[in-house]
């Protein structure tokens, strides 16, 4: 066992941890954050995407023990004093959502987006989000969201 220690959505947590333990595993199993979804068990899905010190990263691709000192946010630490991030509003709005697995790696994936490019075309967005699948919606509406969160879609 390896002790880790990483702050998680604002909070220092620190557990003993295997070797190999995924980052996702981490998550879902010893803090109970459920929002980073396996989906793929490839690192081709980004279901379990989260910001791993400020950029967008597939957990399920980095172990536990690598996270050691990083700062992460999942999908439950987006919104701030009960308030929807923008994206989380933007989603719920434009029906950026179906099923919603994808939706916590969709959105994170979106975050890191919109802060390199504030205001991205139609074509920005779709390759931002292209490490993401969807198999629900066909991405319209997903694109649609991230742009009204932009400010520069519907």
């Amino acid at each position: 066992m390896v002790q880790v220690s990483m702050k998680v959505n604002g909070k220092v947590r620190k557990a003993q941890v295997e070797p190999r333990m995924l980052l996702v595993h981490f998550l879902r199993e010893h803090l109970l954050l459920t929002g980073a979804h396996v989906g793929c068990d490839t690192s081709q899905c980004g279901a379990c995407t989260v910001m791993l010190d400020g950029r967008s990263a597939k957990s399920c691709t980095v172990l536990a023990v690598q996270a050691d000192g990083s700062d992460v946010m999942t999908i439950e630490g987006l919104a701030t004093d009960g308030q929807l991030h923008p994206l989380q509003e933007a989603f719920w709005a434009e029906h950026g959502l179906q099923c919603g697995f994808c939706t916590p790696g969709m959105i994170l994936s979106a975050v890191e987006l919109l802060k390199n490019n504030p205001h991205p075309t139609e074509l920005q967005v779709r390759e931002g989000i292209s490490g993401n699948f969807c198999r629900c919606t066909g991405y319209q509406h997903i694109v649609n969201a991230i742009q009204r969160a932009a400010g520069t879609g519907s």
